[in-house]
């Protein structure tokens, strides 16, 4: 596009305001026949990408049966009733049975494709676990260590011009917890990762994750320590009147495997010292609760109470109850039923993050998922927990 020029008549001087509207004159012109250039190049490229989609609809896949279309009976018989509603011809047609039906699979069956869910439904499982009510600590290393001081310093009372006498010092126990290592490595094939029609990594994942949470609930309340998290049922059982340091005090019931009213429940809540029940919780399963929620006080009122909104938990004379499976059932000498501030009573260990190594080489044609956390647990006050045993002693 050339530069336009505004060129005054001869013998005559044009003013600015002339020459301004000149030179926009004449870049509208050129300005013009630009766009109509580019315009027809454009129109030409489209004829030519016509063109072409004509050709390579020409050059296609052939159809199946290379022969000639002829109209059928029945299509001619269907198209004269589409349009004039006759339906002569179609009465005048046989109808022909065929041997086939999809309930035998080599009579069709295997031509009648089901479908298939996008997503995998899995069978629901309780994860409910005192992480919700434990102490839970990041760590870095391989081990935590919790300090505690569970014994009193002496003290004694004196006069001005009395003789002070030595008291006895407080002690300080160490308990470690180690981090063990809880892991999967479950194997798909690749195939099935690149043709599945929906996320198998995803669900996979998910899976693990859910796993992950089961085990490590079931080790908080009933493992051995073995390379897994102490659970606090795994630590020695005394009767609360004969109850020291190191071990888990009790309550019996009474009866060997049952309980008959709600007066075990109340010993059970006051063998567990003043500054430990303002954050106390219960703990049990859901068979166990099922019996707990029928007992009543003296005056017919049922010790259990459900939760006032949507979220709050029940609640057992006041302190609320966290229902876990992995506590045991109702039997004669089970601990079935746990209560205590188990904020200060067991501590988590952990590094949160679940690494997952996705491993196509080691086993092709199928990838490997190797998935691990680290976590451990212990009871760190036996002070804060106590237990009711279903038994008589």
């Amino acid at each position: 596009m050339t530069k336009p020029e505004a060129t005054p008549r001869a013998g005559e001087d044009m003013s600015p305001v002339q020459d301004l509207k000149s030179a926009i004159t004449d870049f509208v012109c050129e300005f013009k026949q630009f766009s109509n250039g580019v315009h027809a190049k454009l129109q030409q490229q489209e004829d030519r990408m016509t063109k072409y989609n004509r050709k390579s609809m020409m050059a296609s896949r052939p159809a199946l049966s290379g022969a000639e279309m002829i109209e059928a009976p029945h299509q001619k018989a269907f198209a004269a009733y589409l349009r004039s509603g006759e339906d002569e011809g179609l009465r005048d047609l046989p109808l022909e049975g065929k041997a086939m039906s999809t309930a035998v699979a080599a009579d069709g069956g295997y031509l009648v494709d089901p479908q298939t869910s996008d997503t995998i439904k899995s069978a629901l499982t309780a994860t409910a676990s005192i992480r919700a009510i434990a102490s839970i600590v990041t760590v870095e290393s391989t081990s935590y260590d919790v300090l505690i001081d569970h014994t009193e310093m002496g003290s004694g009372w004196a006069n001005e011009a009395a003789n002070l006498s030595e008291t006895a010092t407080p002690q300080i126990d160490r308990i470690t917890i180690p981090v063990n290592e809880l892991s999967a490595m479950p194997k798909i094939s690749q195939r099935l990762l690149d043709d599945s029609a929906f996320d198998i990594e995803g669900w996979l994942a998910g899976r693990i994750a859910d796993k992950f949470a089961r085990s490590e609930a079931s080790a908080f309340v009933n493992g051995d320590g073995v390379d897994k998290p102490k659970g606090f049922l795994d630590y020695p059982t005394v009767d609360e009147m004969i109850w020291t340091w190191g071990n888990i005090g009790y309550v019996v019931t009474g009866t060997a495997g049952a309980i008959d009213d709600g007066d075990p429940i109340i010993e059970l809540v006051y063998a567990l010292g003043a500054e430990y029940r303002a954050n106390a919780t219960f703990v049990m399963n859901s068979k166990t609760a099922g019996t707990v929620r029928k007992l009543k006080d003296a005056d017919g009122r049922f010790l259990w109470s459900d939760g006032l909104s949507q979220g709050e938990p029940a609640r057992l004379m006041g302190y609320p109850v966290l229902i876990a499976e992995d506590m045991p059932d109702v039997a004669a000498d089970a601990m079935a039923i746990a209560f205590g501030d188990f904020a200060n009573g067991y501590t988590i260990a952990e590094r949160p993050d679940v690494r997952v190594l996705r491993d196509p080489f080691s086993a092709k044609p199928h990838v490997l998922f190797y998935a691990t956390k680290r976590v451990g647990g212990a009871v760190s006050d036996f002070n804060a927990i106590k237990l009711l045993k279903f038994g008589t002693a």
